[in-house]
């Protein structure tokens, strides 16, 4: 039961874990990055067009191949908001919220234009259960953790520490935090600043691109409308609840990631078997809801987030 629980947490936390990791480099930038229930959108819709495209060709390497396109048609997207954001100084909810707006319904217009009705085919070749060769063998753990679970979820906890080594202890990381604090110091040590904020918003779109192409090829296996359904929003919150550090997001993502499988094993599961599946559903969106307001006035975000930087000033 216990080895049923970790592998479906896992599944249902990956895209969460990438996606507020992006939103994490966004906001250390200094670039609120409301937009990324759209980027994960454009990620879900693109990888799952590549898996139905490619499949023959690629076999069992086309999951792979098409979360980096997912995360190209991210980085593609999210350029949208970097040039409203920096360029223009646009606000940056009204300019995530336009993605978010405009990502759907360009996505569903695409998927009729291509296969004249209001979502795509199912997949063949999705992400399935992996058992790591030696260590599946090891008494009790290796049963619970290593057989029969996720491989791409293994990888975004990896990633999720390789994101703290970059952001805590690189030049780019402090670059990067420093333009997200106090631009105007980090201006005058010779750091630019436009550009450096480029790099934070240009690489949440490639991991809110990959967390919407992995939530399609392993949850939904197909695309419409209502794919990712507020899959963005719950990764900001997971962010925000890790207090804008990826170890924390990663953590914070596992938790909602929990949330969200009981709902799907709960009729496997004898403690909450009679529990009414309607509470179970809505429980991830609550648990959203309640962590915002219990730890969004208490978590300090970067100074200069979603402050627009003027050079001249």
């Amino acid at each position: 039961m216990l080895q049923l629980v970790i592998s479906s947490m896992l599944i249902y936390a990956t895209p969460l874990i990438f996606t507020s990791l992006g939103g994490t480099f966004s906001e250390r930038a200094g670039i609120v990055n409301v937009g990324l229930e759209g980027i994960m959108v454009m990620g879900a819709f693109s990888g799952i067009v590549f898996n139905l495209t490619f499949s023959s060709t690629f076999g069992a390497a086309t999951p792979w191949l098409a979360t980096l396109f997912g995360g190209l048609v991210g980085i593609i997207f999210s350029l949208l908001h970097a040039v409203a954001t920096i360029n223009f100084r646009a606000d940056h909810i009204i300019s995530g919220t336009v993605l978010n707006l405009m990502a759907p319904a360009l996505a569903v217009f695409l998927v009729k234009a291509l296969y004249h009705k209001g979502q795509t085919d199912n997949i063949q070749n999705s992400f399935g259960y992996f058992s790591f060769p030696v260590l599946s063998k090891i008494p009790v753990v290796g049963n619970i953790f290593f057989k029969d679970t996720s491989l791409i979820g293994y990888i975004s906890i990896l990633v999720a520490f390789i994101a703290h080594f970059i952001i805590f202890k690189t030049r780019f990381g402090l670059r990067l935090r420093s333009v997200g604090e106090h631009p105007q110091a980090a201006d005058t040590l010779g750091i630019n600043v436009y550009l450096m904020r480029y790099s934070g918003v240009l690489i949440s779109g490639l991991l809110g691109g990959i967390g919407g192409a992995i939530f399609a090829q392993s949850i939904s296996v197909n695309f419409s409308g209502s794919t990712i359904a507020g899959q963005g929003f719950i990764a900001m919150a997971a962010m925000i609840f890790g207090k804008w550090k990826p170890v924390g997001a990663m953590l914070s993502s596992l938790f909602f990631g929990l949330s969200q499988s009981l709902a799907v094993i709960s009729a496997q599961l004898p403690v909450i078997r009679d529990w009414p599946v309607v509470y179970l559903q809505i429980a991830p969106y609550v648990v959203t809801i309640v962590v915002l307001a219990l730890f969004f006035g208490k978590s300090a975000a970067p100074k200069a987030d979603g402050i627009n930087y003027i050079k001249s000033k």
